[in-house]
């Protein structure tokens, strides 16, 4: 599977991510000003899966299901964000064409895929599983994690959260994949595990 990472959105630099497998594509978080970038480089689109609603990842989704004709993915907690404009960035309204409500996989074309909510960012805050790549959005950075004081963010939901991410992800050692973050350079598992604890004894 080949990667294409692109920084979008004025001053968001909200990383725009095309995933290609066998001359078809998925992408991940449609920034603001993303639309033309995508059809230029990503092959027979599938799909436009969304980590979270904030309009910096989903400005583009209404423009991806008009343009280039593909659904919309999210998880059922943050599709409301898509609706209304919630943040009156001028973002043009749409609905998901897939509300996400549970973790399992779903399969289109080449693609398995698998959304891990990790609320506390926002509600449906969540890490997008495909092959050996995690996608966090804004759930975790390099050597940081998401705000949790924005509109619908949750302080505790976020510590539950980054504590259910140590039980899970890395705790034999022996998982150390890429995680690709919404914002910023990529990390790995093992050294988000190195600095999770320290975020997690600061969020009282």
């Amino acid at each position: 599977m080949k990667t294409l990472v692109k920084p979008m959105g004025r001053g968001y630099q909200t990383n725009c991510y095309i995933l290609i497998k066998n001359n078809s594509s998925i992408v991940i978080d449609p920034g603001i000003g993303a639309i033309e970038w995508i059809a230029k480089n990503a092959p027979n689109p599938l799909a436009a899966l969304n980590t979270h609603g904030h309009f910096d990842h989903t400005f583009s989704d209404a423009a991806a299901q008009r343009e280039l004709k593909i659904p919309v993915y999210i998880r059922q907690e943050d599709g409301f964000m898509l609706k209304n404009d919630y943040f009156n960035m001028n973002q043009e309204p749409c609905e998901a064409d897939y509300l996400v409500a549970n973790e399992e996989q779903i399969e289109i074309g080449e693609f398995s895929f698998r959304f891990a909510h990790f609320p506390g960012h926002t509600p449906g805050c969540c890490m997008i599983e495909i092959d050996e790549c995690v996608f966090s959005g804004d759930f975790i950075f390099d050597r940081c994690v998401g705000r949790y004081d924005f509109p619908a963010s949750s302080a505790q939901d976020m510590k539950r959260s980054l504590n259910r991410f140590m039980a899970l992800y890395g705790a034999d050692g022996k998982d150390d994949r890429a995680i690709y973050p919404g914002h910023g350079a990529p990390t790995s598992i093992q050294k988000a595990r190195s600095f999770l604890p320290y975020f997690i004894d600061e969020i009282v």
